[in-house]
């Protein structure tokens, strides 16, 4: 599962916990009554279907319920998904939180103002993972809050990486928006340096072909495409990695710096979108510009011949991951939900 993914398992499971609250889940993408399931089995028709099937499930489902949270992505997975979701809670006069999570959210509000602004008007709180989303929104008119994700800290096997190694990690989903060979060509610099570092590409997508014949070009060794791996196999990843390797062009909040804090590793990263709402340059990560394996290649390298400063971003980072607890994630659902159930 990807991060929204994740997400929304989490809150399904930790909200449900909660006495005062009684939870329920309507995914985006139902299956079909048995004797219709082969339509999803047929390009095109798969989506005409699951659609129709999902607002017909809204509008059984919305009457039942007091606050709807619709999770969110952008564009066609808007309009589709969350976008009816805001329009049918208004027709029936219910609460609606519009959970918007893209990173490609500049470039969808300002390509496709006639779905989005006025629609999402119509919801009754806009919430983001990161501030980064907070002033995009604003900067169209639409009123946001922020409340990150939330990690279990404890699932990540913490420790400090001494000596650090040059066993790099990446765990992003191989699509243009991820860059993931710019990280491939930074670690070809810091191969030239140290023929033994080795690097693990977790996640799969479009790009997984290109980027193996890019490996491939550049002549690297020891690098290795797990391609989709269950979240539950991921702790082990990052207990066996020293340094986090972060390469996007576009992103909001990942979870995977969140996890990789957790989990002791170093963490060298772009600048894009949201990271520096989560991360901090000099202090819990070393950031560098998009698309610039030169500096991404000098930051790991950086990292990897000055130990003083490697122990005291991992420390750091350590201590930063507390903002994403659940402890602290919870009250702010719960005060949100408050609130609105509290409106007349």
């Amino acid at each position: 599962m990807g991060g929204q993914s994740q997400q929304a398992a989490r809150l399904l499971s930790l909200l449900g916990e909660e006495q005062q609250l009684d939870i329920s889940f309507l995914p985006h993408n139902p299956l079909l009554p048995k004797a219709f399931r082969v339509l999803q089995r047929i390009k095109f028709v798969r989506t005409l279907t699951t659609t129709i099937f999902y607002w017909v499930l809204l509008c059984w489902r919305l009457p039942t319920c007091d606050v709807a949270h619709v999770f969110s992505a952008s564009y066609y997975s808007y309009l589709l998904s969350a976008a009816p979701a805001i329009l049918l809670s208004r027709l029936f006069c219910k609460k609606c939180v519009l959970n918007y999570r893209s990173g490609e959210a500049p470039d969808h509000l300002k390509r496709w103002p006639l779905t989005t602004i006025p629609i999402m008007k119509l919801a009754d709180a806009i919430v983001t993972p990161s501030g980064f989303l907070v002033h995009v929104f604003e900067s169209f008119g639409l009123l946001a809050r922020a409340i990150p994700n939330s990690t279990n800290a404890s699932v990540f096997s913490y420790r400090i990486r001494e000596p650090l190694k040059p066993i790099f990690l990446t765990t992003r989903g191989l699509e243009p928006l991820y860059n993931i060979g710019c990280a491939l060509r930074a670690f070809a610099r810091v191969q030239a340096k140290y023929p033994e570092a080795k690097l693990t590409i977790v996640g799969d997508g479009s790009c997984r072909n290109d980027l193996e014949k890019l490996a491939e070009s550049l002549r690297l060794n020891n690098v290795e495409f797990l391609g989709f791996v269950p979240f539950e196999q991921i702790s082990a990843l990052y207990a066996s990695s020293d340094i986090y390797l972060n390469s996007p062009n576009i992103d909001n909040a990942p979870n995977s710096l969140i996890e990789a804090m957790a989990a002791g590793l170093l963490i060298v990263t772009t600048n894009a979108g949201g990271i520096p709402y989560i991360v901090t340059d000099e202090t819990t990560c070393l950031m560098v510009p998009c698309d610039d394996p030169i500096a991404m290649a000098n930051a790991a390298l950086r990292l990897l011949e000055d130990p003083e400063l490697s122990r005291n971003i991992t420390m750091r980072a350590r201590a930063a991951v507390e903002q994403f607890s659940w402890s602290s994630v919870r009250t702010q659902w719960l005060q949100l939900y408050a609130e609105l159930t509290q409106r007349t």
